[in-house]
């Protein structure tokens, strides 16, 4: 039987738990879903948090443009996530490897080659792509993504057969029932321009992106013919949970 491929991008928020640092038993929470799926199922991640990481760690002084000292975050904190991550998903017998890509990237046909190949390689010998924006040569995802874009192009290179937004809320809500403080999950929709009518243009304390990115991002995946869905990655379990029908997400259809 084939596997099917799953590209899940996770954002800051879900990473830290909406706190000040990288959360080891989100990270963990992940690993062990991954386990448990890979009989049927190839994962590669989109991951964000370098600059969360950094933050752990050290209070950069800087003279300059906000976007440089978030860059020079990135490059202090992205080793420690890689870390991170590497002794959570190694207790559990899964290998990772780190690509950082750019937008550049994805404009030059032989580099959208060689990430292809290279991760294709990486996922057949049962080794997890972890992929972040090269943040300390790109800015572009620090101020506006969140990495949400940077998922979708890959999953569209990659021709995965779903990309998984992990976030920190059960989808999209209605904006009725937010009005109501009583929110209420958009199961399943294919229009997009229905949708962005329905969000608010608020962001997460840790993440760039809110909802609007999310929707642009399942817009570039819906022209490649992949579905998207977006959940909760707060809650345990949530991939596994979202594979099997249980609790609510949303589903934008390709």
């Amino acid at each position: 039987m084939q596997k099917k491929k799953i590209l899940l991008k996770i954002g800051s928020n879900t990473l830290t738990k909406e706190t000040d640092q990288i959360s080891r038993g989100k990270i963990e929470d992940i690993g062990r879903q991954i386990a448990a799926l890979k009989e049927n199922y190839e994962i590669i991640i989109v991951s964000s948090g370098a600059i969360a990481a950094a933050k752990q760690f050290v209070k950069l002084e800087h003279n300059g443009a906000e976007i440089n000292m978030k860059q020079a975050l990135a490059a202090i904190g992205q080793p420690h996530l890689m870390r991170i991550y590497q002794e959570n998903f190694r207790e559990l017998g899964l290998f990772t490897s780190q690509c950082l890509l750019s937008y550049s990237d994805f404009e030059n046909p032989i580099a959208k080659a060689n990430i292809k190949n290279t991760i294709n390689v990486l996922v057949a010998n049962n080794v997890i792509p972890i992929i972040n924006e090269n943040d300390t040569v790109a800015a572009d995802e620090i101020q506006f993504g969140d990495n949400d874009k940077l998922a979708a192009l890959t999953a569209a290179l990659l021709e995965v057969d779903l990309l998984v937004v992990a976030t920190n809320t059960d989808g999209i809500y209605t904006k009725v029932s937010i009005e109501n403080d009583d929110p209420k999950t958009i199961a399943t929709v294919t229009g997009l321009e229905s949708l962005l009518q329905e969000i608010s243009s608020s962001k997460s304390s840790h993440g760039t992106g809110g909802m609007q990115s999310k929707i642009e991002a399942a817009t570039i995946a819906q022209k490649a013919g992949i579905e998207t869905w977006i959940v909760n990655g707060l809650k345990d379990n949530f991939l596994v949970n979202a594979l099997n029908d249980i609790g609510n997400h949303t589903r934008i259809k390709k």
